[in-house]
């Protein structure tokens, strides 16, 4: 999709002004859904306590009921409101990363038994971005949000994005952009020990100064199964073509991969179908999404995506990256 067909989508795609906010609003109320930015990617916002427009999230993503969403809200107040208990470690991290790329993981409270998992948790965040901000306190509702895309495929991160995988959509806020270009990190602090639930744009090293020990999931949830977070299937944040890691691109034989072959690396200079991302485990995090529709949109049928190093840093581009290249199905 170019500007030009952006431009014809227009009525669609708005500024997040004062009518583009008032449309959205409006929208929400009416039970349906609008796509908004986020520091980390592009959500699809509804409204959180009505089943309806939850519906509408799930149908129009074509995502599986087991996938649970997780909240937005405007403040730390609104965020205690919805949960049963409200832990010390939930006051530590709110008090130093909210606004932000984090989503806490806790009890929900007794009324509202239809947001959430399907255990008694539910996910909360409050993001940090100003038009996501706005939209929170201008609606005056908590917003289940989702990534503003078909399940399983590469997260959103800009309006074009958005319409390109969602055509459907009834509005998408138009913010630029996504800073961080990568989802929040998922805490549950239902357990003995904070535990990560997934790794994403704030490092485990920065939660740790807040919380101390942090846990690591034993294994794999099952595709199905109940679970307390998005961004746990085996497959998602998939391109069309088919991934594959290796430590080496240019030790792979082309000869037996789908042609033509596009090529993801942080190392050595860009060529055509190759995509040169930084070396830097956060800039290169920031630009994964868009370097994946990208190469999507150049028609390749195979992406070779040098292995990042095994390093904690890089833990959530791991994540991201091997769940992309895990079979469909």
């Amino acid at each position: 999709m170019t500007d030009s067909d952006l431009m014809t989508d227009s009525g669609r795609v708005v500024r997040p002004d004062a009518d583009g906010l008032r449309r959205a609003v409006e929208i929400l109320r009416a039970d349906s859904v609008v796509a908004f930015p986020t520091e980390t990617v592009y959500g699809l916002g509804a409204n959180a306590f009505s089943p309806r427009a939850v519906g509408e999230i799930y149908r129009l993503k074509n995502r599986p009921g087991w996938n649970p969403l997780i909240v937005h809200v405007a403040t730390v107040e609104a965020a205690r409101e919805l949960a049963a208990e409200w832990p010390e470690h939930a006051d530590a991290l709110a008090g130093r990363f909210w606004p932000g790329p984090l989503t806490l993981v806790v009890r929900r409270a007794a009324h509202l038994a239809g947001v959430g998992a399907d255990n008694d948790t539910i996910a909360i965040r409050v993001p940090a971005h100003d038009v996501a901000l706005r939209l929170l306190a201008a609606s005056g509702l908590p917003l289940a949000a989702p990534s503003a895309n078909r399940s399983e495929s590469i997260s959103p991160t800009t309006a074009e994005h958005v319409i390109r995988s969602l055509p459907d959509v009834p509005l998408v806020l138009d913010g630029g952009p996504c800073a961080w270009g990568i989802e929040s990190t998922v805490l549950d602090l239902t357990t003995g020990v904070p535990t990560l639930l997934r790794p994403g744009a704030l490092a485990l090293r920065a939660l740790r100064d807040a919380t101390g020990a942090i846990a690591l999931r034993d294994a794999e949830t099952e595709d199905g199964a109940s679970r307390p977070s998005p961004g746990m299937s085996k497959r998602h944040y998939a391109p069309r073509a088919t991934v594959i890691l290796t430590p080496d691109v240019a030790d792979v034989d082309q000869s037996g991969l789908r042609l033509p072959v596009g090529i993801l690396t942080y190392e050595g200079s860009g060529s055509p179908g190759t995509e040169v991302l930084s070396a830097n485990p956060r800039e290169y995090a920031a630009d994964l999404y868009a370097a994946l529709h990208r190469l999507d949109d150049a028609g390749v049928a195979t992406i070779l995506v040098q292995e990042p190093p095994r390093t904690e840093d890089w833990l959530a581009v791991r994540d991201r990256l091997s769940r992309a290249a895990a079979p469909a199905g």
